[in-house]
């Protein structure tokens, strides 16, 4: 069995179906969101729309969750007020069968897998999606956000960052982010990516008793990427822009 693990899409079609391309030559068996689907970027609705027709599932990601009315970025912060106004464009696009779908995303999601392998998705930590996984946090740390988990496979998002490490018996794997790459969580100690020109994707697969785990990005057509974003409509549209390299 093949998964494609995506995650943190942001409302980014171009690099969503870039993506989706090089997942059809690979031949994957599933394809699995792990959440952050449709805010903060100039195509919510159809990236929604997209999913919906392809049955992919998704669990609920933070993003997700602003859109749905839970607690929404300080617009006190730095970047808050430019995230709050984004996630109001994003959410005022977006018809009941998207809401639907955003409402059907559950916080975790276990997917067995061949040989006896699990798999549990989630967005931040299978206890909140909010939580960092990062390279650097100390199994200490990481023990009590995977407390219960008994799987092979570990699979979140949220930081942005690609990441593969093992914690136990398991393998934790981050895709890293289809449509925005640029932009993290705001946790100081993570590194942000720099010069961003790709989307970012996973393979994991399960077959005749082997495992394996690719990280992989693939260049995106950056004239598409942010004609899109300049013809949307969206609010503090040079913000998103200045997340990708133009040159």
């Amino acid at each position: 069995m093949r998964i494609g693990l995506i995650a943190d899409i942001h409302s980014n079609l171009v690099a969503l179906d870039t993506v989706l391309a090089e997942l059809a030559r690979d031949g994957v068996d599933r394809l699995i969101c792990l959440g952050d689907v449709a805010a903060l970027g100039p195509q919510p609705a159809e990236v929604v729309t997209r999913l919906r027709e392809l049955g992919c599932p998704s669990v609920l990601g933070n993003t997700d969750a602003w859109l749905l009315g839970g607690a929404a970025p300080d617009p006190a912060g730095p970047t808050g007020g430019v995230m709050a106004e984004l996630t109001r464009w994003c959410a005022a696009r977006l018809a009941e069968a998207d809401w639907a779908y955003l409402r059907s995303c559950p916080p975790t999601s276990e997917v067995p897998l061949d040989a006896g392998a699990d798999l549990v998705c989630f967005h931040g930590s299978p206890r909140s999606y909010d939580e960092v996984i990062a390279a650097t946090t100390p199994d200490a740390d990481l023990g009590p956000m995977l407390v219960g988990c008994r799987a092979a496979f570990l699979a979140g998002g949220h930081t942005h960052v690609q990441l593969l490490r093992r914690y136990g018996d398991a393998l934790v794997v981050n895709p890293g982010s289809v449509g925005l790459p640029g932009v993290g969580p705001g946790t100081p100690d993570l590194p942000v990516n720099r010069g961003v020109r790709w989307g970012e994707y996973a393979v994991l697969g399960v077959e005749a008793g082997r495992r394996h785990i690719d990280l992989r990005r693939v260049p995106l057509d950056m004239g598409r990427l942010l004609a899109a974003g300049r013809a949307s409509g969206m609010p503090h549209v040079d913000w998103w822009a200045g997340k990708w390299d133009e040159a």
